[in-house]
């Protein structure tokens, strides 16, 4: 079985529908790194040296690889990244290898199953 990680950097406030829209997806789980901080295309405002920008969240998806585009669309849509300038990206990377996943494995293959 092939996998593909999805990254997707979020307002924290997106967090929920984001992660939400990526199991309706087919994703099984995710990984959230909270109280990140980035930067686009507008430099970053400041007031008094603070920076007036709202944390962003890391989410790591980890799902097989026929699922990966699904999964991507799908969070892409709840998070409005195509609409609204600076609401985040997403993109995936492909694995070459993964251990500690033979519980969702099992699940997986049930999914695929149903879609062929």
């Amino acid at each position: 079985m092939r996998f593909k990680l999805i990254m997707a950097l979020v307002d924290s406030g997106e967090t929920e529908s984001v992660l939400a829209a990526g199991r309706r997806s087919g994703a099984t789980g995710a990984t959230i790194v909270t109280g990140c901080r980035g930067e686009g295309l507008e430099p970053q405002q400041t007031f008094l040296g603070l920076r007036l920008t709202g944390q962003r969240d890391i989410l790591l998806f980890l799902v097989e690889e026929h699922m990966s585009r699904a999964v991507l669309e799908g969070i892409a849509t709840a998070g409005a990244f195509e609409e609204k300038s600076g609401t985040g990206i997403a993109f995936q990377i492909a694995i070459e290898d993964a251990v500690g996943l033979s519980h969702q494995i099992a699940e997986i293959k049930h999914e695929i199953e149903d879609q062929i």
